[in-house]
Formats: structure tokens, C-alpha cells, sequence
């Protein structure tokens, strides 16, 4: 499922990236790789994504969190 149907507080293991080299590569710079674990802190289907991602937090926009494919921890 993507990442931008996460409800807030669910973690989620990311496992795709449907986005092209360059998407990727900004992701994996933010810190976003395939395998980890994130957890949605706040998504209220206006204005980006809030996300815990190890000790920090990151926003994403939610055209990007579209192409981020999740699954369930």
C-alpha cells in the first residue's frame, strides 16, 4: 500500500519506490532505504507527512508519499 494511505502512529516497512533513479537517491540522502522501519506521526489528508525516521523526523509531500510503497511492522 502506499505510504500516503499510513494512518497516523502505524509503523510500516518501506519496500518500494516507484519514482525514477534520481527520487531514489534524494530518499536514500534523507535517510529513506528499503527494509527500514518508519512511523507516520502525522497524516490528516492535508499537507505533507510527518514521519519518524531513526532519531529524526522528515516531512514528505504527499505526491512522493504516493510512490513510496509500505507494508505493515
Amino acid at each position: 500500500m502506499p505510504l500516503a494511505m499510513v494512518s497516523p502512529g502505524q509503523e510500516v516497512r518501506l519496500i518500494a519506490i516507484q519514482s525514477g533513479q534520481r527520487m531514489r537517491k534524494r530518499l536514500a540522502d534523507l535517510g529513506l532505504n528499503l527494509g527500514m522501519t518508519v512511523r507516520v506521526l502525522q497524516h490528516d489528508g492535508q499537507g505533507p507527512i510527518i514521519l519518524a525516521v531513526k532519531d529524526s523526523r522528515l516531512a514528505l509531500g504527499r505526491g512522493v508519499a504516493h510512490k513510496i510503497l509500505v507494508e505493515p511492522c
